[in-house]
């Protein structure tokens, strides 16, 4: 059976899964992008995945539209006028999120929502407010059927923030994901203690270190996807990553994987990282012709490629030939120094590979610590993230994660799955976000062990839709079978639990 009978024959797949899935088979049926034979073994080894972007990439991953734009000035393309009322605010929204276009042809960014729509919920009353935010966000999760679609708050109390996070409480929703960034000199306690009780109970949202992200991409910066620090009115070109196990298995020892495996292979995907922005810019129509480029939602230069890679863990265990993960990277000193060098080489490398574009970033691309895919099994945990199952205490790995988040401007975060007691010490968990935050960590995330709404390894899946697919029924969320598989095959949702 070939590709596309596959799909369409997969009963497990709703309409619209099925029509992404038969895009991707025609996208791939195109090979302008030329891929030389020592990229096209890398690929077979599985040390270089472009996971998922496919033959002919012909928009960027990620795009992250300026908003304001839309509720300053409308959109001639799409006919909208500046709107009025938070009526018109969020309907305006609503029809714009259909046209911007990314990897998993949903938006992944939302918007900054509470500043998007402060000034319309004050024109009305709280109670008018929260029912048009309500037919706001069951609009999202019904037709933007993906996780990976995102949207932001903060740093500073709003009404509209509180609206939401008593709606995403009561309605327990996977879409929208959700990000606080948190200040604690803008983030009021309170605010903050809201926002972290309702991520024990939805997962989400999650805190971002708005410093650190501030310090690395300026005040105009959007968290997208699953934790992705970009650009406001620009994004990220591509991501594909490096599958550090993999590539750890091509060295004899530590020495020979620094000098001369890991940079090897960082310059073949560099290369190959311009190869696929060159045909983003200069092949493919998005910068050319796109309403969201000529209104000026984006702007080419405010993009950047993301250089992404996973399993560093692993990657450390093998070239110190341990066996027991649970003695290795995390939990062993010399693992984890080693670790470091890793990271300090690979930043060194991609710091020095002069891009075409990404004029707004000196012309550099950036660290991803990308969060893995259902296929990557027991062998490339997300990132730089200790292996589930093997996580010390939480304050030994919150300290871990410090030492690590520094690499990564476009993306990395620690997951903690806590017992239901911590629902009763808000305030606790706020002093150790706060804590986290303010000794490095870039992004902090965390839900209850019972939730239905939880956090596999960035995005947010309902366990009773994963029930679903178990049964072979269809669900609505594009990455609940990304769950399924990230559960299956590496207990993605197995993480210790924090008493």
């Amino acid at each position: 059976m070939n590709d596309a009978l596959k799909i369409i024959t997969d009963e497990s797949l709703t309409y619209n899964q099925q029509l992404v899935q038969l895009a991707k088979v025609g996208e791939n049926t195109d090979h302008t992008i030329v891929i030389s034979p020592e990229l096209k073994k890398a690929k077979k080894d599985g040390i270089i995945c472009d996971l998922g972007e496919g033959n002919a990439p012909f928009r960027p991953r990620y795009i992250c539209p300026d908003y304001s734009i839309l509720m300053k000035k409308g959109s001639q393309f799409l006919g909208l006028p500046k709107p009025k009322d938070i009526w018109e605010a969020c309907n305006d929204l609503l029809i714009m999120y259909k046209h911007v276009p990314s990897i998993t042809t949903f938006p992944v960014y939302l918007g900054d929502l509470d500043t998007l729509l402060e000034p319309f919920v004050k024109k009305v009353s709280k109670e008018e407010a929260k029912k048009c935010l309500r037919l706001f966000l069951t609009h999202i999760d019904r037709t933007l059927t993906d996780s990976f679609v995102h949207a932001d708050i903060g740093p500073k109390d709003s009404i509209t923030g509180r609206l939401l996070l008593e709606l995403t409480e009561e309605m327990q929703l996977a879409i929208p994901n959700l990000t606080l960034k948190y200040d604690p000199k803008l983030t009021s306690d309170e605010f903050a203690k809201l926002c972290a009780q309702c991520m024990m109970k939805t997962a989400k949202p999650s805190f971002a270190n708005y410093r650190m992200y501030v310090a690395d991409w300026g005040k105009d910066f959007a968290i997208a996807s699953c934790y992705n620090g970009l650009k406001l009115g620009g994004g990220g070109f591509t991501l594909p990553r490096l599958r550090m196990y993999e590539m750890a298995k091509k060295a004899k020892s530590p020495e020979q994987f620094l000098k001369e495996t890991l940079p090897y292979y960082t310059k073949m995907i560099l290369k190959m990282m311009d190869d696929r922005i060159a045909f983003i810019v200069e092949t493919s129509s998005f910068f050319k012709s796109n309403f969201l480029v000529t209104e000026g939602f984006v702007q080419l230069d405010n993009f950047t490629g993301m250089v992404g890679m996973v399993g560093l863990a692993e990657c450390v265990n093998q070239l110190l030939k341990i066996k027991d993960p649970a003695e290795g990277y995390g939990n062993n000193e010399v693992a984890d120094k080693l670790g470091i060098k890793i990271m300090d080489k690979l930043e060194k490398l991609v710091a020095a590979h002069k891009a075409k574009y990404a004029k707004a970033f000196n012309h550099r691309y950036r660290l991803h610590a990308q969060v893995g895919i259902d296929s990557d099994g027991r062998e490339n945990s997300p990132g730089v993230r200790i292996p589930i199952g093997c996580e010390p205490q939480m304050v030994e790995q919150i300290q871990h994660a410090c030492q690590f988040h520094k690499y990564f401007p476009t993306g990395v975060g620690d997951i903690f799955k806590f017992e239901d007691t911590w629902t009763k010490t808000p305030d606790a968990l706020v002093d150790v976000i706060r804590g986290a935050l303010g000794n490095g960590m870039r992004y902090f995330s965390g839900y209850l062990a019972n939730n239905d709404v939880v956090r596999v390894t960035g995005y947010l899946v309902k366990k009773s839709e994963l029930e679903k697919l178990d049964k072979g029924q269809q669900s609505l969320n594009n990455v609940s079978v990304f769950g399924k598989g990230a559960r299956d095959f590496s207990n993605a949702l197995d993480r210790k639990i924090n008493k």
